[in-house]
């Protein structure tokens, strides 16, 4: 159940063991229906964006009897609210930010100036990955505070916040598949969200998998230390948590924490993930929708790596441009190890592809190295190309060594 860029690399990955339905789907993703989730006739319902979690698709869905993965709307609150999340994970002895959750203006104030700078001002509520202010300026976060509490930020989704400390290090992604008391941790991903190498956070510019930072031992810990713990608490408050734990996490000097939960498969995390995974994905996500992940052998990540470069219309994030006609798909998905997943695509008027949202393609490659994967994505991207497309040219340039300096592309 989705329509963007995600639910196509999770459509992709199942297909290979199971025939997928996607609803909405998209006009660039096959087996895509109009068909409402709740009247689709399925073995297993993989619930893709955040919304409808919140929503409570799954209780919907469980209460008629439906093999769902994907948590309840009350284990969604982790991604649907900050504040909430923040205090399971301080009472479950989590790491995480020095924080704050405010309701009115004034003693959110004089917590930035007890806090100091850098600051980090987020919705409480979801605001599709673009709810976050981080900034060295006291009065940019004022004036941010002021705008997220009135509703004119946000709406209802900002009108509580979060304030916490800015954490230094590098960010990471950790997915783990929960059958309700039972985990099993799927590969590092690494993704870039803002624009360019600065500007506006935008949800996701790209990504790679694996992540030279994260080995095993690392990996072991935040299990350990982060996830499990969080787990825990949701059994401890009676939630049945059957679905992705997405750790967002900052390595810190003093340790990995945690910067935020997800209810869900990262995006575009999901989509330098799953490629990496063999295995049966339907049947082990099966078996965490069932409530018992030893039914189903885990997927294991094979050798390669992955990157995926997202393209973008021309005026994202603020007002992105539709209807222009994409060219070049076929031609960059012949490329060895290459797969283009949409995101954002609608059918044009002769039946062709044209751009339908803000993010439009992920273009995604395999290669032995990070380094091989990255310029197999480049390459397929520069044979893309539709009005006023841009897309990030380092993602990846710190695993793979390449040159940094360049943050955008343009289309040909």
């Amino acid at each position: 159940m989705g329509g963007g860029g995600r639910e196509h690399a999770l459509a992709d990955a199942l297909s290979r063991t199971a025939q997928v339905v996607v609803t909405p789907g998209n006009a660039g993703i096959p087996g895509s229906t109009s068909t409402p989730p709740e009247e689709v006739e399925a073995d297993l319902w993989v619930i893709g964006p955040e919304q409808p979690l919140a929503d409570g698709l799954s209780d919907r869905l469980r209460s008629r009897g439906r093999r769902v993965f994907g948590p309840g709307a009350d284990g969604a609150r982790l991604e649907s609210s900050k504040a909430w999340m923040k205090e399971l994970l301080t009472g479950a002895g989590v790491p995480t930010a020095r924080h704050g959750v405010f309701a009115a203006a004034e003693p959110a104030l004089a917590f930035l100036d007890r806090l100091g700078g850098p600051y980090v001002v987020k919705t409480d509520g979801l605001a599709a990955g673009k709810g976050v202010l981080v900034t060295p300026d006291r009065e940019e976060a004022a004036d941010d505070v002021r705008s997220k509490l009135s509703g004119q930020g946000f709406g209802g989704a900002g009108r509580t916040i979060v304030i916490e400390e800015a954490m230094t290090g590098a960010e990471v992604s950790l997915l783990a598949v929960s059958d309700g008391s039972r985990l099993a941790v799927l590969p590092a991903a690494q993704d870039h969200k803002r624009l360019g190498d600065a500007g506006p956070n935008t949800g996701g510019m790209g990504a790679y998998s694996p992540v030279p930072a994260v080995d095993d031992a690392l990996v072991e810990a935040v299990t350990a230390t982060c996830i499990e713990p969080t787990l825990a608490a949701l059994v401890r408050r009676g939630i049945d948590y059957r679905g992705v734990l997405y750790a967002g996490l900052m390595l810190t000097p003093s340790g990995p924490r945690v910067l935020e939960f997800n209810a869900r498969f990262g995006d575009p995390e999901a989509q330098v993930v799953l490629p990496r995974l063999g295995g049966d994905l339907a049947a082990f996500l099966a078996a965490a929708a069932d409530g018992d992940l030893r039914k189903a052998d885990a997927p294991v990540s094979g050798p390669d790596a992955c990157v995926t470069v997202v393209m973008s219309a021309e005026g994202y994030p603020v007002s992105p441009r539709t209807g222009d006609r994409i060219i070049g798909m076929e031609e960059a998905e012949q490329l060895e190890g290459v797969k283009v997943y949409c995101a954002g695509v609608s059918t044009g008027p002769g039946g062709y592809l044209v751009t339908g949202g803000g993010r439009v393609l992920d273009v995604t490659a395999l290669g032995s190295t990070v380094t091989e994967a990255a310029r197999r994505a480049y390459d397929a991207a520069e044979r893309i190309s539709f009005r006023g497309a841009h897309y990030r040219r380092d993602i990846a340039g710190a695993a793979a060594g390449a040159a940094a300096g360049v943050a955008h592309g343009s289309a040909r």
